[in-house]
């Protein structure tokens, strides 16, 4: 409904002459920043553009987050980061209002331009809005609703934007886990996928494809015209819709690394009793084998096959890929026909040549690869143990 919204006011918008120019003297142009919500796509929170005429009484926003999850094979091209995001426009008082519903702030700041520089933004808003200009190829870090916002203002000011230094280096998935701290799993599926270009010291510029980095650069940053001369980016910040605390969607009770962990100590523990009772508990190999061969399908297809950022640079695909997957049926046939199979001797020295290089990988690997990793490595260990004690 929000997407079929957001068209209807875009048509509106267009076909009755959006194309006009506002009296600049009586506009005022704002940087909008909304506080994150609770659904994952609105963890990281929104920006948009917002142009007041106090002579016409037009106030528009311009979002370039509007997407419809009903597109044909919407979840198979955000997979593949093919996923085509557009520019809406809407009334701020429509804006205000669905942001206040779902209890997020928006924050507005008031930019410092010229009549001229915001004919030209206008201009710039209006021309990405047309048909053939309004959809582009969304990217999380590279190319979102915020850098896009923040592009455009670049695009119409006379000379040049500088942003204050940063503060501290940091890194895209510390800045990420800034916003899912709260939400464990979710910052769990983005850790599996991200690889160690999320890892690699960023600019000022690179950060702000968060909303609230560019809000906070915005704040001190200065114009730079052609003659030297400098003045505030941002004449003034205020908040135009008022938050309220939402209630966090509960996840599951345990957090991902004490689950794995406790996975962990479950499987050595059923594994000295097979030992012990010269048994086989081949169900464990079934579920631990299914577990991070499916995580690792996931893995393995984002990296050969996505075009996402920094999946592609992903070494824990050591560990998540889909080979445990393939080899899990001989593997529990081989141990319930007590055989030996190379796979075990092959897996304990995979897995310790990963343990021996992470050290080495500049990538912050997420909180259940090493304890899974131990989980495969004691069970192997276990059988090929096992295998030499009968061989002798």
């Amino acid at each position: 409904m929000r997407f079929l919204r957001f068209v209807f006011l875009y048509t509106l918008l267009y076909i009755g002459g959006m194309a006009h120019a506002f009296p600049a003297d009586s506009v005022e142009v704002s940087l909008l920043t909304c506080s994150p919500g609770t659904e994952v796509y609105s963890l990281y929170g929104h920006t948009a553009i917002r142009v007041k005429s106090y002579t016409t009484g037009e106030d528009w926003v311009f979002n370039y987050g509007v997407f419809s999850f009903n597109r044909p094979n919407f979840i198979w091209r955000f997979t593949r980061g093919e996923c085509d995001y557009q520019i809406g426009a809407l009334p701020f008082a429509y804006f205000a209002e669905e942001y206040e519903g779902r209890g997020s702030a928006v924050y507005q700041q008031v930019l410092n331009l010229r009549a001229s520089e915001k004919e030209r933004l206008w201009t710039l808003l209006v021309e990405n809005m047309r048909p053939e200009n309004r959809e582009y190829r969304y990217n999380f870090l590279y190319d979102n609703c915020t850098t896009r916002a923040r592009d455009r203002i670049e695009e119409a000011v006379e000379g040049k934007i500088i942003y204050p230094e940063q503060d501290t280096v940091r890194t895209y998935r510390e800045i990420i886990h800034q916003y899912t701290a709260q939400h464990p799993w979710a910052e769990l599926g983005n850790d599996i996928c991200l690889g160690a270009e999320a890892d690699r010291p960023i600019s000022v510029r690179d950060e702000m494809f968060a909303p609230f980095y560019l809000l906070r650069y915005a704040n001190g940053a200065v114009i730079q015209g052609s003659d030297g001369n400098t003045r505030p980016l941002v004449l003034s910040q205020s908040k135009v819709v008022e938050g309220r605390d939402v209630e966090i969607q509960k996840e599951f009770p345990w957090s991902p690394a004490l689950s794995v962990w406790i996975l962990f100590f479950c499987v050595a523990g059923l594994t000295v009793v097979e030992r012990w009772r010269q048994a086989c508990f081949w169900g464990i190999d079934i579920f631990l084998m299914s577990l991070v061969g499916g995580i690792g399908l996931v893995v393995t297809f984002l990296f050969f096959f996505s075009v996402h950022p920094t999946v592609g640079s992903n070494w824990q695909i050591w560990v998540f890929n889909p080979i445990p997957l393939v080899a899990m049926p001989w593997v529990v046939w081989c141990a319930v026909k007590r055989r030996k199979t190379y796979y075990h001797p092959l897996n304990v020295s995979v897995l310790i040549l990963f343990m021996f290089f992470s050290a080495l990988i500049p990538q912050d690997f997420c909180v259940v690869v090493v304890p899974l990793a131990l989980a495969l490595l004691l069970r192997s260990c276990s059988y090929w143990i096992s295998y030499r004690k009968k061989e002798k």
